[in-house]
């Protein structure tokens, strides 16, 4: 049978690292057979019994805002936590093509690293209006080849009390914004900028995606607030929160009881770790919080949460390689997870989980779904997290987007041993 790819030898995830490998088949850019061994001609490329996975979905994201720690101010000191005011003030140099510049290096180092599904949130705040939004939207067009992009369009700096603010956003949104988001922290009326931002998403017929309970004080939480209104207009499944430092402060029975409202909701929680251990306990001089929600006891009790980066080289987060195998790494040393099962979950948090959160119901490897894959250095998705291990390989659809070589070592030529004394 004729196939326009056969990646042979792959080791798949619920087979497990002593297993035999199997080949998968793709034709017309779709998985048509995973089986060991398949005939057939066409492009045969070895996985050499590494693992394979369906590409990364990083659900929580900035591009519109990455790369832009060369043009901000300095921190004052050590323990400022002006990152918004600092953004603020350079977001009016922001020009379509510039963003466009920016997003689209980061963007392709995000591909680089096994990405292949993308929900990016986009500010529309009347210093930077729809510049940044329009950028994005076409950078989505221009790298549909390589990654799938979803727009989340929203206000960093205020709502309820930033007269004409919301226009941007309804623009947004009449362009083709599949979800809007929020920034209640900083708005005057963070509650009733939650409410507008349920309002505006079942006028549209959109998810809702807001940045959430960061900080350290637990009385005044938000989530339960975002779970009355999914559950009040029948949203469940398309809502997140990402953030959630809040949570990381709550007691376990506090934290599970949080975990089992998130499911009976469908509110799902995006954990954020470079940024949350950059922000966090900047109030406190020693013994300092972490801020990192362990998003593993959330799942234990039947919520959905994902890892994401956030954001990439600015005030917020002034490091990044968008390596999204990293970032989880770091999580999983924050919130001290280290079995098998626990980095598989982890590994778990940057596939299927947020995929659900993206409703990409085509996801995955079985027939019949789009041929997104990514072959790494590792035999397993724990083995994936635990080394950092390389992407080596990655294709959207079928078609190869990158190639990494491995590292080799040129070791020096060494003389012949001497001869050993008879016996």
């Amino acid at each position: 049978m004729a196939f326009d790819l056969v990646l042979r030898n792959a080791r798949l995830a619920d087979h497990g690292a002593a297993s035999a490998t199997v080949d998968i088949a793709v034709a017309a850019g779709r998985i048509a057979a995973i089986e060991p061994r398949i005939p057939g001609n066409g492009e045969s490329v070895d996985a050499g019994g590494r693992f394979v996975s369906p590409g990364l979905v990083e659900s929580h994201f900035h591009l519109d805002k990455s790369r832009i720690l060369d043009r901000v101010a300095p921190l004052p000191d050590r323990r400022a936590t002006d990152h918004m005011m600092r953004t603020s003030a350079v977001k009016h140099t922001f020009t379509v093509e510039d963003v466009y510049g920016r997003a689209s290096a980061t963007l392709e180092q995000c591909v680089l690293n096994g990405i292949t599904h993308m929900r990016t949130h986009v500010e529309v705040d009347p210093n930077v209006g729809l510049r940044g939004y329009e950028a994005v939207e076409r950078l989505a067009k221009d790298y549909a080849w390589a990654i799938d992009l979803q727009l989340c369009v929203f206000l960093q700096e205020g709502w309820t009390n930033v007269p004409g603010a919301e226009a941007n956003v309804v623009a947004a949104l009449k362009r083709g914004a599949q979800v809007v988001g929020g920034a209640p922290r900083y708005d005057a009326d963070g509650p009733g900028q939650i409410e507008r931002i349920f309002t505006l998403a079942k006028e549209f017929d959109v998810d809702i995606d807001i940045h959430g309970d960061g900080g350290y004080t637990t009385h005044d939480m938000m989530v339960w607030k975002v779970c009355d209104l999914t559950d009040r207009i029948g949203w469940g499944g398309r809502v997140a929160i990402g953030h959630g430092n809040k949570y990381s402060c709550l007691p376990p029975a506090e934290l599970e009881a949080l975990g089992r409202r998130l499911a009976a909701s469908g509110v799902a929680v995006t954990v954020l770790p470079a940024t949350d251990l950059f922000t966090s306990g900047r109030h406190l001089e020693h013994t300092v919080i972490r801020g990192v929600a362990d998003a593993n006891a959330l799942i234990a009790q039947g919520a959905n949460c994902s890892i994401a980066t956030n954001n990439v080289l600015n005030p917020f987060t002034p490091y990044g390689d968008s390596s999204l195998v990293r970032i989880a790494n770091l999580y999983a040393n924050v919130v001290q997870r280290g079995t098998a099962e626990d980095l598989s979950e982890c590994f778990r948090m940057l596939t299927d989980r947020p995929a659900r959160i993206l409703r990409r119901r085509d996801y995955g490897i079985a027939a019949g779904n789009p041929a997104d894959l990514v072959v790494w250095n590792a035999r397993t998705p724990a083995e994936v997290i635990a080394t950092v291990a390389q992407p080596l390989m990655g294709f959207k659809r079928g078609r190869r987007v990158f190639t990494r070589e491995l590292p080799a070592l040129h070791r020096p030529d060494l003389p012949p041993p001497p001869p050993q004394p008879s016996p």
